[in-house]
């Protein structure tokens, strides 16, 4: 069973019908007790990242995102707040992932990075298995996370930025797999498989 956490921030809807296209049982829920039942989590997320976080610190669900030993998926502003800090607003993140995410430069091109792009991976990561090369998915951010040693795939818009990273049992994408179409389910196929393989 899979998680989604809903925190007032998701696309929850869209994210649950590509599971249910996968026929992976799942449930949307706030409720500690409830996560600690499932075998992996979907973090889903867009938005605003300050207030974003004051929704999880409401419920406590930012110290048990940050404590979970269970695979976790965040999926764009949820791959954000692993992060240690954000130019948005200044907030802090988890900080599961180090790292401060940037703002793209306005002055060289159109913010947010919206519309399909293609991601090149970086390191090999089970979240990336089967996936064409240079595969295209679906992406709408202003704000970027820096390449670094947790990047698993990288894009280029204005500059090169992680669009895949891993640490540990968390993975995250910065675009929007239930919005990408072959390639994006096969990512969640794959998140799938990372659980029951856990």
């Amino acid at each position: 069973m899979i998680a989604i956490i809903n925190y007032e921030a998701g696309n929850l809807a869209s994210v649950s019908n590509a599971l249910k296209r996968l026929d992976a049982p799942h449930i949307i829920t706030d409720k500690k007790d409830e996560l600690d039942e499932a075998d992996g989590i979907i973090f889903p997320g867009v938005g605003h990242a300050e207030p974003a976080m004051q929704s999880l610190q409401k419920n406590g669900l930012d110290q048990w995102i940050k404590e979970t030993k269970k695979p976790v998926l965040g999926i764009c502003l949820g791959m954000q707040l692993f992060y240690e800090s954000s130019e948005e607003g200044d907030s802090e993140g988890l900080g599961v992932i180090p790292g401060r995410l940037k703002k793209f430069d306005s002055s060289k091109a159109k913010v947010p990075h919206m519309g399909w792009n293609s991601v090149s991976e970086t390191k090999s990561h089970p979240i990336m298995n089967g996936i064409d090369e240079e595969p295209f998915f679906y992406f709408v951010h202003s704000y970027y996370a820096p390449v670094s040693e947790h990047t698993i795939g990288s894009c280029n818009y204005i500059r090169d930025f992680s669009a895949v990273v891993g640490k540990d049992n968390y993975v995250g994408v910065q675009f929007h797999p239930e919005k990408s179409g072959e390639a994006g389910s096969l990512l969640l196929q794959n998140f799938v498989q990372i659980i029951t393989s856990a």
